[in-house]
């Protein structure tokens, strides 16, 4: 679904703090910040997700999966491997 890093990255990308997202996704800014302090891909109250994800993609934010290509042809940013010792 989501990494704590791409949604981490995602609201910086777009200057949106941790309890605009909340407010946005209609969760709470205690919900936004276990997940993004969580490790790997977030995990959680799949509905909960889904307005998370939902929230940042209605603020202009393309999440890109694992080999994915970005068809849109914007502006992006993307590791080319994962840093050492990190979860995927």
């Amino acid at each position: 679904m989501i990494t704590a890093a791409q949604m981490r990255a995602a609201r910086a990308l777009i200057g949106m703090d941790q309890k605009t997202l909340a407010e946005r996704a209609g969760v709470s800014l205690p919900t936004v910040q276990r997940m993004e302090a969580s490790e790997g891909v977030v995990r959680g109250v799949v509905d909960t997700l889904v307005k998370v994800i939902q929230a940042l993609e209605d603020a202009g934010v393309v999440l890109i999966g694992d080999n994915q290509t970005s068809d849109a042809g914007g502006r992006g940013v993307r590791l080319k491997t994962p840093p050492e010792g990190s979860a995927r």
